[in-house]
């Protein structure tokens, strides 16, 4: 697919300067620009790259002026970043709607519902009383168990498990190997010893807009659900216990781990190996710094950091103070050995 500069420009809402029937067929870094893809500057400290890339389009934010000549033609626009996520996410999206049609061998239950300008591939297994909105893309080798239901829009990438009962909303993306539905962790312990299964009943809701990062799982509730509210973000290899809920546009980055029935509010952004305990509230606007370790309640727009995680300017002493232990500890056995003479010139007198 080509694009030309001046339509590019268009669907932005920017100012071409230069050539404006230019083409572009793909995309790439501006200090890797090649003829016939188109880059983007945002952040100043990557201008010299722009005098010497390659590239044959490039966007730029609307108050920059090149201090030398540029070889590419520039499209001006009001944010040169989030321009160029637009024109990525209208290029997937254009990719994504070239595949339709069910590939063999594949299975979809005569009972399975399904809606229009869909994609199942091959391998892929679709249960009875499915039901599939339009435009729904499911690659090969994805499972989708007896009575799920999939909104418009939604993407499930090679390898997605979706156990039976869950719920998937509209134009949600779901990556790779992510598991969606398993059995919660529950185990009763028994006077022997031993350990008996407690039946896992309920199911998992993604609301509209979830992304879920591969090899992501997410546990159905023991009853009722286990609830991703709308806009989250997951990042890979996160798992999200039975009975937990996370609050609208909140964001997970990869390996955080949430046991069961805690509740994680809206707004929030949880670092990398961030792990909280079970049957707790994380309210609103919550930020948690990396391989923080939650063990109680956290009020809105608490900034935690450490394990266990404690307010971020308390981490910051703590930290400073870590940072000195050594010499402290010297001082410390110096200020011990002193103390001895003195105890035993005074033993002596």
């Amino acid at each position: 697919m080509e694009f030309k500069a001046e339509d590019i420009a268009k669907f932005l809402n920017g100012e071409v300067v230069g050539n404006p029937q230019v083409t572009v067929n793909n995309v790439s870094k501006i200090e890797e620009g090649k003829a016939g893809t188109l880059a983007f500057l945002a952040n100043p400290k990557y201008e010299s790259y722009i005098y010497e890339s390659e590239a044959s389009v490039i966007l730029v934010n609307s108050d920059f002026f090149p201090k030398r000549e540029v070889k590419a033609t520039l499209i001006k626009v009001a944010d040169a970043y989030q321009a160029f996520a637009s024109l990525l996410t209208m290029y997937e999206q254009a990719r994504a709607n070239l595949r339709t049609g069910i590939e063999q061998p594949s299975f979809v239950h005569e009972s399975a519902v399904i809606g229009e300008k869909i994609y199942v591939g091959a391998f892929a297994y679709i249960s009875r009383n499915v039901r599939l909105g339009n435009r729904v893309k499911i690659y090969p080798q994805v499972f989708v168990g007896e009575n799920v239901v999939i909104g418009d829009d939604t993407i499930l990438y090679p390898g997605v498990k979706i156990y039976n009962d869950c719920k998937i909303g509209s134009r949600c993306i779901v990556h790779a190997g992510a598991v969606i539905g398993a059995d919660g962790f529950g185990f009763a312990p028994q006077d022997d010893g031993s350990y008996r299964k407690i039946p896992q009943i309920g199911n998992v809701i993604l609301e509209d807009d979830v992304e879920v990062g591969a090899n992501t799982t997410i546990d159905c509730s023991t009853m009722g659900s286990t609830i991703i509210r709308k806009g989250v973000k997951l990042d890979n290899l996160i798992q999200i216990a039975h009975n937990c809920e996370v609050g609208e546009n909140t964001v997970i980055a990869a390996q955080a781990g949430i046991a069961g029935s805690s509740k994680v509010g809206k707004n929030c952004r949880l670092g990398g190996q961030v792990g909280i305990a079970g049957h707790l509230t994380i309210r609103d606007n919550v930020q948690i710094g990396a391989q923080a370790g939650i063990m109680k309640d956290v009020q809105n727009g608490e900034i935690l950091l450490g394990s266990p995680a404690v307010d971020l300017k308390q981490s910051m002493r703590i930290s400073a103070i870590l940072k000195n232990l050594p010499q402290l500890r010297h001082d410390l056995m110096e200020l011990q050995r002193d103390m001895k003479k003195i105890s035993a010139q005074k033993a002596d007198e």
